[in-house]
């Protein structure tokens, strides 16, 4: 009966120290999972303000290309009025 019972023993430390190892390892990789977690939360606020810059670019560069357009057709009447105009000799 001694026997069984150190055997009993050795294995309930055995198993005892099996949980102790695996809470451990839980632990640590919950730890390396909030970290991740939180990179990824701040990958996404850098997305967002990357588009929402992007965005502001382009809203920007299609009010730069309607005046262009308006300069453009401005200088447009103005050949066309210079054409018009009869020259002058002195």
């Amino acid at each position: 009966m001694e026997v069984q019972s150190s055997k009993l023993e050795s294995i309930v430390l055995q198993i005892g120290e099996a949980v102790l190892a695996t809470t451990e390892t839980v632990e640590r990789l919950a730890t390396q999972v909030d970290s991740l977690a939180s990179q990824v939360q701040q990958q996404g606020y850098q997305i967002f303000a990357l588009s929402d810059a992007v965005q502001t670019l382009a809203e920007n560069h299609d009010s730069a290309l309607e005046h262009l357009r308006q300069v453009s057709s401005s200088l447009q009447q103005l050949v066309e009025v210079m054409e018009q105009e009869p020259e002058i000799d002195n």
